[in-house]
């Protein structure tokens, strides 16, 4: 008999490779789709499997590559990632006796593969032990060693280390974003505060620390938080204290005119209508209806009704906007390599050829978008990447064709976590930590 909550990952991880499916978008869909049938410990298992076996592909291919007598790409994609799942329970998930992992994958393997399948499968995970796993670490080969013990690809490697990172870093670097991330929400200051809420969480008995922020609080292992009564009612929202930093820095004003112009799916763009006491204006753009629908089903949700939400390209030029916003907030596309921890499926979707384009990306909003400013108005560009192609560079060259801009000093509070990762007064990056994703935040004004 089939373990459901098994081949419901499976199932995942097939829509991941080979439909090239987001993992959160394919993982929230399957569950949603089967949550009459499974328990919190059900989806807490798929989850695990399906983030874990992402994450840490790369590694799990070089320990099948050891024991396999056939090559990876004439492996079926179901019993490729069959052993993916087995392995990565035998190697990371101590709780899951080897056995069951092994009974497991070979049942699976019966119905989605063959008779030799199911053998195929049993004959290499019952060789599997810990010890392939820690073998690596003896991998003499700098580059090599990282990105089989951490699963990095080895182009990334070499960015962050032509970045001006010592090999120490790089190496953290890597281990963090392998790490679970925490999740935080962000109080509803227009709804409540931060005691209420605190308050009303202890009633749930949902567990929780202060965050790093003056209005987050990190929340400790809450299944399907959306699902929760306060959530629905608009008296927080999830969001990431380094994605919640990014409107803190351009601090708009209530009565300002603003324009997020890549704002899904909303989470700053709401935050900066917070912090303007709803008063004023927001225009929120993205590229796509339905993701521009999220922003929108946001706000409605927290109260908040100064957004204008509206479908438009921040790539192309329009006369009509040109010094029309005090405030402009640029979070612009990225590669993502802050933020791996959370879409791990970013680091074998992105090759690095895809900086050039990304580049053009970012380089045309910037120059559109900074016409669109009043004379005396500020401009926050920012990254979840960690890449300086994508941040300092950008910021750089736009400077030396546009003498009428100057970047501006990035002001924290003395006690701000933050404040130990500017530079110059003027960058701001962190690299991904226990704390919180990697991300990048300039400030520039109209003269």
């Amino acid at each position: 008999m089939i373990d459901k909550t098994r081949e419901i990952a499976l199932k995942v991880l097939y829509k991941i490779d080979v439909e090239e499916a987001y993992s959160n978008i394919a993982l929230d869909e399957i569950i949603n789709k089967n949550r009459n049938i499974l328990q919190d410990r059900d989806i807490g298992l798929i989850s695990e499997i399906v983030y874990g076996v992402t994450t840490w592909k790369l590694t799990l291919d070089e320990i099948i590559t050891k024991y396999s007598n056939i090559k990876l790409k004439k492996i079926s994609s179901w019993i490729l990632n069959i052993l993916r799942m087995g392995i990565y329970q035998i190697i990371f998930l101590d709780k899951i006796p080897k056995s069951a992992a092994v009974n497991e994958s070979v049942n699976l393997a019966k119905r989605y593969g063959h008779k030799s399948s199911s053998n195929f499968v049993n004959a290499i995970l019952r060789k599997v032990k810990k010890a392939d796993y820690e073998s690596l670490f003896e991998i003499e080969d700098y580059i090599e060693r990282v990105s089989k013990t951490t699963s990095m690809p080895v182009w990334i490697i070499k960015e962050l280390l032509n970045s001006g990172l010592d090999k120490k870093q790089v190496e953290e670097i890597c281990k963090n974003s392998n790490k679970k991330p925490k999740v935080c929400i962000r109080v509803n200051t227009l709804k409540t505060d931060i005691v209420e809420l605190k308050n009303k969480l202890q009633e749930r008995n949902i567990n929780f620390t202060d965050g790093i922020l003056k209005d987050f609080l990190a929340i400790d292992k809450v299944k399907n938080i959306e699902s929760l009564d306060l959530f629905k009612k608009g008296m927080f929202t999830i969001q990431d204290e380094a994605a919640g930093l990014i409107p803190l820095i351009l601090n708009p004003s209530k009565g300002d005119i603003v324009l997020d112009a890549c704002s899904a799916p909303g989470g700053k763009t709401t935050y900066m209508a917070q912090i303007m006491q709803n008063q004023g204006e927001i225009e929120a753009w993205d590229i796509h209806e339905h993701r521009i629908d999220l922003v929108g089903q946001a706000a409605k949700r927290l109260g908040i009704s100064i957004i204008k939400t509206s479908v438009n390209d921040a790539t192309k030029m329009k006369q009509n906007y040109i010094e029309k916003y005090d405030k402009i907030l640029l979070d612009v596309p990225c590669l993502g390599i802050g933020v791996l921890k959370r879409k791990p499926d970013i680091k074998w979707r992105r090759k690095q050829q895809d900086i050039i384009e990304i580049n053009k990306i970012q380089k045309q909003i910037l120059e559109n978008c900074a016409k669109y400013l009043k004379r005396g108005g500020e401009i926050v560009y920012s990254t979840c990447s960690i890449l300086k192609e994508e941040n300092e560079d950008v910021i750089n060259e736009f400077l030396s064709k546009n003498h009428e801009f100057e970047l501006e000093k990035l002001q924290l509070e003395e006690n701000n976590y933050f404040k130990r990762f500017i530079k110059n007064e003027t960058f701001l990056k962190v690299y991904q930590n226990e704390k919180t994703d990697g991300f990048f935040i300039a400030k520039i004004r109209k003269i």
